[in-house]
């Protein structure tokens, strides 16, 4: 039992070493393994079951709006990045290529694909003919490869999972809508599902997608104080169009390109939960996401055990017909106190504890994984006291994920304090920028932050430039990011 005691409390400080932390916490709470492949990872059942509750909701948020899903193929030919030249020169260092396949050199090297824009565009320019055919509006669920010389589990890895949208449109006017109109859904569902404060906003020129016009993002705040880009979602103009021969006969009988939009979200998702609302204890997951909402412990001596169980049982049978995810853990050979350490570690949103003495009084014990909150709820009313926990602790984290992000929200005028607030604090910078690429360079030279969006209401509007002092076009949120 030692060595089980030690596998439940062995986890680092995440004062001491928040990627230590990380490591700890993911592997512990067996989200995930590490493969033979650099770079790559094995999702366990816990942690890829967090993704499909995420794809579960977002598709239907997609369809919702007329989306539909279709899958498109994992090889894309050289020939397709060379017709887009910002595309390519943006993904060219990451790219790994197929050269050889069956003992036989391949007459055209095959990008495994980084992203789907140039295969869509291929495909758009054959289906699309008249502006009957249009709106597209296509969403695929697939994995992506990315040779990142830097990895982290679930936050950057070589090959990663996620969801790409793209769209054809007539007119600029409705492909922007688009844009924006997916932009709120990743906001809404990061927030509304995921429990994490996210800031709006538009990417600067040199942070935008490679061959997008306009690049918008969603920044959320782990708990060192370091961005993750949670979401973006890109307006293409006819870049891709022009460059695919995506054109469409208008109403007015002339052939126009369409204006076109792709928008994605990926697994680092769930390493931005983790790291958002995760403490000493292990991880702490949302319970729209969580595998297991809630854990049932049986509680009591031997000679009540039987009794307690068979409660135990139909209480499961209720809560799991209400379509609540719920497990019962009636081990006897494990103490009660190490099951809670156990669940606490592995996020589980709500334990319910269950005795002989409960059972006298038609009574359980409801505990939050967040506040750490003990309520003893009547058995009738179960499903609804639960539900409510449920959201209670959705509630709870959003808020305290909130306050953390103000906590180290700075306002800055000066290089100088950005300086001193990259090294003494950490968190987020909102400073004033002339719009310069020289000026945004050298704030993350010499602070090491660099820009994560122009947000669409920042705290305050700042007007003078943070690096070379004249008047600001911009303000900008500033911070070191993963």
């Amino acid at each position: 039992m030692s060595k089980d005691k030690q596998f439940v409390t062995e986890i680092t400080p995440q004062a001491q070493d928040f990627s230590r932390w990380y490591i700890d916490v993911i592997k512990k709470a067996d989200l995930m393994d590490y493969s033979p492949v650099r770079g790559c990872i094995v999702f366990k059942p816990d942690g890829y079951e967090i993704w499909e509750h995420i794809q579960e909701e977002m598709n239907r948020r997609f369809k919702a709006t007329g989306h539909r899903n279709a899958y498109f193929p994992l090889f894309i030919p050289e020939s397709f990045f060379q017709k887009e030249k910002e595309h390519i020169e943006g993904f060219n260092p990451e790219l790994p290529w197929v050269t050889e396949a069956g003992g036989d050199k391949l007459e055209e090297r095959l990008a495994i694909r980084p992203t789907s824009e140039t295969m869509f565009g291929h495909m758009y320019s054959k289906w699309i003919q008249s502006y009957r055919d249009l709106p597209v509006l296509i969403n695929q669920w697939a994995n992506v490869v990315r040779w990142e010389k830097r990895t982290l589990p679930f936050i950057r890895t070589s090959e990663f999972l996620w969801q790409e949208g793209h769209t054809a449109h007539e007119e600029e006017t409705e492909a922007r809508e688009e844009t924006m109109r997916m932009l709120e859904i990743y906001r809404d569902f990061v927030e509304g599902y995921l429990a994490i404060p996210v800031i709006t906003g538009q990417k600067t020129p040199s942070e935008r997608f490679a061959g997008a016009v306009d690049t918008y993002s969603i920044e959320a705040m782990m708990k060192d104080g370091r961005a993750v880009q949670a979401g973006t979602s890109h307006y293409l103009g006819t870049k891709f169009a022009v460059a695919f021969d995506i054109q469409y006969l208008s109403r007015e009988n002339v052939l126009e390109y369409v204006h076109t939009t792709s928008w994605g979200t990926s697994t680092r998702l769930i390493g931005s939960l983790i790291m958002v609302h995760g403490d000493d204890r292990g991880l702490v997951l949302p319970p729209k996401v969580a595998p297991t909402q809630v854990i049932m412990i049986p509680i009591g001596p031997p000679k009540t055990r039987e009794a307690v169980i068979g409660r135990t049982d139909e209480l499961f049978q209720e809560l799991k017909s209400a379509g609540i995810r719920v497990r019962v853990d009636d081990r006897a050979d494990v103490t009660p106190g190490w099951k809670f350490n156990e669940y606490e570690m592995r996020g589980v949103p709500v334990r319910l504890e269950l005795g002989p003495r409960d059972m006298e009084n038609g009574v359980c014990v409801l505990v939050s994984r967040v506040t750490g909150e003990k309520k003893v709820v009547q058995q009738e009313n179960l499903v609804e006291e639960v539900n409510a926990m449920l959201e209670q602790v959705h509630k709870d984290m959003f808020e305290r994920a909130l306050k953390f992000r103000e906590d180290n929200f700075y306002s800055v005028d000066t290089l100088e304090e950005m300086k001193a607030s990259m090294e003494e604090k950490r968190g987020f910078a909102l400073a004033g920028w002339c719009g310069s690429e020289e000026c945004e360079t050298k704030v993350k030279e010499e602070t090491g932050a660099g820009s994560r969006n122009i947000p669409f209401n920042p705290a305050e509007v700042k007007e003078i430039c943070i690096c070379c002092g004249e008047p600001a076009k911009h303000t900008v949120v500033f911070a070191k990011a993963y």
